[in-house]
């Protein structure tokens, strides 16, 4: 497997970005961090939002968003959570436009635009009674959008569902209450029509039946594999 320090091809412009997703429990940023550890200083992760430190602007949103104890972040204003996480999401594109560390052929993102999408159509469906959770889930993707570019490639982990939601209860602390299991549910549909909205942007890793190593080997395989079609295309 080739490195990606010993390529002699010429660098793109800007790093590829590329947005890891998928369900609470998939095994998503276990993997996102496996891979940027073995891609070393060329790979620039970026942590899920709500990972992030409480003394930063991220963090103190996220902090506020889950001042309720809700697992989703709902406080009873879905349109304002959506606009606050888009918001945060396109603060991230803008302030590593110019500001990307030297030497970074990936930027790796736990949980891009496509989560807020997915994650807050469901939530917006059930909170106003919409029929079409697809239809929200594209227009929150769409305003994304509008606002920056949204990631060059996304890895959607899929896997067992039980599996999941036994994984994310499991980290919470607490059995999921049937709304919270519909959101998941709701959100692993939504990724497939994304998915099959924008089949190019989209690769799917199935984690099914997989270790989390060997998850994180299928992602860091399919990074691999972007950069090594990215640069083709830019050397061509």
């Amino acid at each position: 497997m080739t490195d990606l320090a010993s390529r002699a091809d010429p660098a793109p412009s800007r790093p590829l970005w590329v947005s890891i997703e998928g369900v609470n429990g998939v095994g998503k940023s276990t993997a996102a961090r496996a891979v940027a550890a073995a891609l070393g200083g060329r790979c620039l992760l970026l942590d899920e939002l709500t990972d992030r430190p409480e003394d930063t602007l991220p963090g103190r949103v996220i902090d506020a968003l889950a001042a309720e104890g809700d697992v989703y972040l709902r406080t009873g204003h879905p349109v304002a959570e959506t606009l606050a996480l888009l918001a945060l999401k396109v603060r991230e594109v803008e302030r590593l436009a110019d500001r990307c560390p030297t030497g970074v052929d990936v930027i790796l993102e736990d949980r891009g635009p496509d989560s807020v999408a997915v994650y807050q159509a469901a939530i917006l469906a059930a909170h106003y009674g919409e029929e079409d959770p697809a239809h929200l889930a594209r227009y929150v993707l769409a305003t994304a959008r509008s606002w920056s570019r949204l990631p060059d490639a996304t890895l959607w982990l899929t896997g067992d569902r039980t599996v999941c939601t036994d994984r994310f209860a499991a980290r919470v602390g607490r059995a999921l209450a049937p709304p919270d299991l519909d959101v998941i549910h709701r959100a692993e549909e939504l990724y497939g029509v994304l998915a099959a909205q924008e089949p190019d942007r989209y690769t799917v890793v199935n984690t099914t039946g997989r270790s989390p190593r060997e998850s994180a080997d299928a992602v860091e395989q399919s990074v691999r594999d972007l950069v090594r079609t990215r640069e083709v295309a830019h050397v061509a």
